[in-house]
């Protein structure tokens, strides 16, 4: 490939590199959900990334302004641990690194665990038969939404999208939260929405009387795994989150062994609720540093 940013230089990632990122995440995947270029993309504004090639490899440098710059993981196969020291070297910081890329390239770096970073992965087969009685509480509440007369399940296209803005600009605008973070999170969600089709997305909706009342957003993170990156449900229909989750993954991604739900942040509410799934595994996640 030509035409490319060559370490040390950095270009800002734009849409129009997507077919780069690609090109290297899909013959290096990682399961780490940061690890798409519709995620890096979408969330740009809060991460301020920017990418190089180094050694063949793809890095990727963050600038949030709620924690120092990193370097993710380099995507590639090329000389990994000189390629990991050098990002140091420029910028003394690695995070959201897998425990197995930590442990294959991290050499002697000292590496701190990220636990408010590690990812939830689920057997997709638990999220769509919900069997055994650790279920039976997300069982009733899907029967119970599915009394509601009038829904309906369906696969998202763009014909949909202006419903999931309106659905979503309802829900954002009941939250008391104005902190820059959740400002950027209602970017990243209408942004994903606003290129839907370019970033390749895929998605799911349930609509009752015609009205879009939730929705969700996901893509392949690896060849066994896909990873959800949206999930909006109306809270004025008790069940209605729990339907969409069982219905999203029953209808896009049952030939996907793995959900990676992304992770919790350190929010209590979030973590009781992604714990309440019982997921197969955590992608566990380190900070490297010099």
């Amino acid at each position: 490939m030509t035409g490319l940013p060559r370490f040390p230089d950095l270009k800002a990632v734009e849409l129009e590199d997507r077919p780069v990122f690609q090109d290297f995440l899909g013959r290096f995947p990682s399961e780490a959900c940061e690890m798409t270029f519709a995620n890096i993309f979408i969330w740009r504004e809060l991460e301020n990334p920017r990418w190089t090639i180094l050694n063949g490899n793809l890095c990727v440098l963050c600038a949030p302004p709620s924690e120092p710059p990193y370097f993710l993981p380099p995507a590639g196969g090329n000389a990994l641990p000189a390629t990991v020291d050098a990002c140091l070297e420029l910028n003394p910081r690695l995070a959201r690194v897998p425990e197995g890329f930590a442990n294959a390239n991290g050499g002697s770096h000292p590496r701190d665990p990220d636990p408010d970073n590690f990812d939830y992965v689920y057997a997709s087969a638990d999220l769509t038969c919900l069997k055994g009685k650790r279920f039976d509480g997300k069982r009733n509440r899907i029967r119970k939404f599915e009394r509601v007369p009038g829904h309906r399940y369906l696969s998202l296209n763009r014909g949909h999208l202006d419903g999931c803005r309106e659905l979503f600009e309802r829900w954002f605008n009941g939250k008391d939260d104005a902190t820059r973070s959740i400002h950027c999170e209602k970017v990243a969600i209408l942004e994903a929405l606003a290129h839907f089709d370019a970033l390749g997305l895929t998605g799911g909706a349930v609509e009752v009387d015609g009205r879009i009342q939730a929705f969700s957003i996901g893509e392949p993170l690896a060849p066994d795994t896909a990873v959800i990156h949206i999930e909006i449900a109306n809270p004025e229909f008790p069940g209605l989150a729990q339907f969409i989750n069982r219905e999203f993954v029953t209808n896009a991604w049952a030939s996907f062994p793995f959900i990676n739900r992304e992770q919790d942040i350190g929010h209590p509410g979030l973590r009781r609720a992604k714990m309440s799934y019982y997921p197969h595994h955590l992608v566990k996640k380190y900070a490297i540093g010099m």
